[in-house]
């Protein structure tokens, strides 16, 4: 409940905001001067950080929810597997029951028998008693068969009552077995109730829980609406402060450091690299190449000065995309050795110096953070974008790390050769420090 009274909370507080900043239309009326623009950027931003932050725990939360959720079903799967298996169990018993029962009535059959047999030798035994033994004695042979007949009762007799015997202790036993079955199944019976009201417990909380992420999953898609919402003002803002920058290629060293100073805040490279980057590269500006340019001739072409296989296609797509003349857009001639003997290829493009397919790799970062349809390498802001977002991903977003990205921005490596550019980089970007702050003191 508290989840969705933040969500509330946040469209009221974004629509209490929109009426002053909106998609389009309301955007343009607002004061076109910078600082109220970064403001109003500046808690769009920090909206858009809150609802991230928010997103992030209910995610966290759905997939807590989602492990546990998985943890349920497999309780579930294996609490079918004890009802099972209990109910086989039961089962089982009650076989047993039956077997024994029958075993029980076939000794007391057994028994009754038996004891039948008992009484009947018994009677005949005083039978003879009462008749006597002494006629027969009397007879030739008599007392053979009269001691012979007085042992076979008595053997008979005495197995009748040990088999009598046996019976009986058979009986006890089956007793026991059939009281102990009947013990068990009253156990199992009752493990199999048990185990029942755990399944309907768990099946109430499986749905409890998947209900919970089936809301918590929409409390993420509205974060996720709201961000993509609130992202889409910010690049509408962003578009606008970076409109504010009307710069052509011969910029003021002050609207240079102004520029720099944007992309300081949009990238963490600290603005004095930046420019002296920008000052190695063409004199922030001022020279954006000598190949290509009309009435140049035909050894300067881009189809002879750039790389064939590696930027032509993609020169191509640039300037098709900002409606230029692909054979009297300017671009950097090769360089060449003392001897006249090209090295390497030519073909960098504007203010930054951005060969066409490395800049293939930075124009949809551009346009994602200034909020433009197209990027263009030869407009000095993007120029100065593009740096900044290459240098950074270099490791210039701290001072040790600039000396390092020069080099990688000129050559690719480290390697000591070409020192002199990163040391260069480095001691105009001290000189452009001071003067940065000398300016900031000044105003």
């Amino acid at each position: 409940m508290k989840t969705y009274l933040k969500i509330v909370y946040l469209v009221l507080a974004i629509f209490l905001i929109l009426p002053f900043v909106t998609l389009s239309s309301t955007l343009p009326a607002l004061s076109d001067t910078r600082a109220e623009l970064e403001q109003e950027l500046q808690n769009i931003e920090a909206q858009i950080k809150q609802l991230e932050n928010e997103l992030k725990t209910t995610t966290t939360q759905k997939k807590q929810l989602q492990a546990k959720i998985n943890q349920l079903k497999k309780e579930q799967s294996v609490l079918v597997l004890k009802i099972k298996s209990t109910n086989l169990t039961i089962k089982k018993i009650e076989t047993n029951i039956t077997v024994t029962e029958a075993a029980i009535k076939t000794t007391t059959q057994r028994i009754s028998s038996d004891r039948v047999h008992l009484a009947t030798l018994l009677r005949s035994l005083r039978e003879q008693s009462d008749t006597g033994f002494l006629l027969p004695l009397l007879e030739p042979g008599g007392l053979s068969q009269t001691l012979d007949k007085i042992q076979s009762y008595e053997t008979l007799s005495i197995n009748i009552l040990a088999i009598l015997q046996d019976l009986q202790g058979a009986k006890r036993d089956l007793d026991k077995k059939h009281l102990e079955l009947g013990e068990a199944e009253e156990d199992a019976k009752t493990m199999l109730s048990i185990q029942t009201i755990q399944q309907q417990a768990l099946r109430s909380k499986l749905g409890e829980e998947t209900s919970l992420l089936e809301n918590t999953k929409g409390q993420e898609a509205n974060y996720q609406a709201l961000i993509s919402n609130q992202k889409k003002i910010a690049a509408q803002i962003r578009s606008r402060i970076y409109e504010l920058f009307e710069a052509d290629r011969a910029v003021t060293f002050g609207q240079a450091v102004e520029i720099a100073q944007m992309v300081e805040k949009l990238t963490g490279v600290r603005a004095a690299f930046l420019l002296a980057i920008l000052t190695q590269e063409s004199n922030l500006g001022k020279n954006v190449g000598s190949c290509n340019r009309a009435g140049d001739p035909p050894e300067k072409s881009w189809r002879v000065v750039m790389k064939p296989e590696r930027d032509q296609e993609p020169f191509k797509t640039v300037t098709e995309e900002l409606g230029l003349n692909i054979d009297t857009t300017p671009v950097s001639c090769p360089m060449k050795d003392k001897k006249g003997k090209q090295i390497g290829w030519g073909g960098a493009m504007g203010p930054a110096q951005f060969i066409p397919s490395t800049w293939m790799g930075y124009r949809s970062k551009i346009t994602a953070l200034t909020g433009k349809s197209v990027a263009n390498p030869w407009d000095i802001r993007d120029a100065f974008l593009a740096a900044g977002l290459k240098l950074g991903s270099q490791g210039a977003t701290n001072v040790s790390g600039e000396w390092k990205a020069a080099m990688l921005y000129f050559s690719g490596s480290t390697n000591l050769r070409y020192r002199f550019y990163g040391d260069n980089v480095v001691a105009t970007a001290n000189k452009y420090q001071t003067d940065i702050e000398s300016l900031a003191a000044g105003s």
